[in-house]
């Protein structure tokens, strides 16, 4: 079994198979360690934004993704009680992808693991990292197979944490279990067959204490997020003992936003409803970092501007761009060298995303509290101009790097 590699990724969600990708297209040798088996459910609400497919035609999954995602996402809707609010979305300035789609994270996730592979990188599966200690230069990580006794140790220069929201390095996992607070936000998410949600659109719910979302994805499944905070949460529960918490928080998402009763109206539940956190909104990428971060290890966005996906594979690019930029396979022994890297990415990820993460804490606290929006729902009817100026403001219609490179192969911000 080779030990010995260039990179270790730990996490192979989309930002860690697309850091893989790119880097062992470049030549260098690359471990992928995915504790997980693909096809997975995850919490997720599946929006492609449109600057994020020419990204993924140049990593070579496009057309498996344009053959299989939902729809052309045209419209967003507001939903807050019985009123909803729809307006057009800008498109993105590009030939061929104008328009965001949806796809499953089962699909998504499974397409980009075996592109990395067919590009070289060795892909351990289901493996957990259960130790990773070292310095920028020399990194040692020890894994074990999922349900073996199987061990190994492996080495290399350059260390990346692509381990997302909810499955955290080894030595943060005891941290991340005492974060428990009332204002700690789970998600929840259920797939649906035969809803009357109308193609192309992409409804944002708002209802005290959480946020959510609805989209037509790929098969003619739609899925519903959301995010809620504990303790209203606690309070559905209590209200219903003996009831698993999904069907509470589907039951309360009826309640109180009509839009997605009438939406499931006709429609039948495919599988349970799943669901993690706390999520951990916020910037957590430091310049002196000595393991490079990417995707949500990097930061997160409220998932209320559907940027998850967007930004892990973004940041993913912004880093491979600065580590192959020296064209040497030799510089990334150097500490210097790679804290250098940090220093650069880190200024280069925050110029990109952090106003993205400020305008979904807003939207996430205005969705939160409905009685503030309230009295803006007339005036939101009458100009909805102001969904794609936040659209806009959000991200959703900017690519960290520039598209047309992308399409060309080079690396480039």
């Amino acid at each position: 079994m080779q030990t010995q590699f260039d990179a270790l990724i730990v996490g192979a969600g989309p930002a860690g198979s697309t850091a893989a990708i790119l880097l062992a297209r470049a030549g260098w040798s690359v471990a992928l360690v995915e504790r997980h088996e693909f096809p997975r459910r995850k919490v997720c609400g599946e929006c492609i934004a449109a600057s994020n497919l020419g990204l993924l035609d140049a990593l070579g999954v496009g057309d498996a993704i344009a053959a299989g995602a939902g729809p052309d996402l045209r419209q967003v809707a507001l939903m807050h009680g019985p009123s909803s609010i729809v307006a057009d979305l800008p498109p993105f300035d590009h030939s061929r992808h104008a328009w965001g789609r949806a796809l499953g994270r089962e699909t998504l996730d499974t397409l980009l693991l075996a592109r990395a592979r067919a590009t070289g990188a060795v892909v351990l599966q289901p493996w957990s990292a259960r130790m990773l200690e070292g310095v920028a230069g020399d990194y040692r990580c020890a894994v074990r197979a999922i349900g073996t006794e199987e061990v190994a140790l492996l080495r290399a220069p350059v260390a990346i944490d692509a381990h997302g929201s909810w499955e955290p390095l080894p030595a943060t996992r005891a941290l991340r279990r005492g974060d428990r607070r009332p204002s700690s936000l789970f998600a929840f998410k259920a797939n649906f067959e035969g809803t009357q949600l109308a193609k192309g659109l992409l409804p944002v719910l708002s209802f005290e204490g959480g946020y959510g979302g609805m989209v037509f994805a790929d098969g003619g499944t739609t899925t519903l997020a959301c995010c809620i905070r504990r303790d209203r949460l606690g309070v559905l529960r209590r209200a219903s003992p003996g009831v698993a918490a999904g069907d509470v928080v589907g039951a309360m998402l009826r309640r109180e936003c009509s839009g997605v009763d009438a939406a499931l109206r006709t429609a039948r539940r495919v599988g349970p409803w799943i669901s993690s956190g706390p999520i951990q909104p916020g910037i957590h990428l430091r310049g002196d970092d000595e393991v490079l971060r990417i995707g949500n290890a990097a930061g997160e966005a409220h998932p209320i501007i559907g940027e998850g996906i967007s930004m892990a594979m973004q940041s993913a690019w912004l880093l491979c761009a600065h580590l192959l930029r020296a064209g040497s396979r030799q510089l990334p022994h150097h500490r210097s060298w790679q804290l250098a890297v940090c220093e650069r990415y880190a200024a280069d990820w925050r110029r990109h995303f952090t106003r993205r993460i400020r305008v979904a804490a807003v939207l996430a606290h205005l969705a939160m509290h409905p009685r503030w929006i309230a009295p803006f729902i007339p005036s939101l009817n009458r100009s909805t101009s102001l969904f794609a100026r936040v659209a806009r403001w959000s991200g959703k219609v900017s690519c960290a790097p520039d598209p047309p490179i992308i399409v060309e192969g080079k690396y480039s911000t």
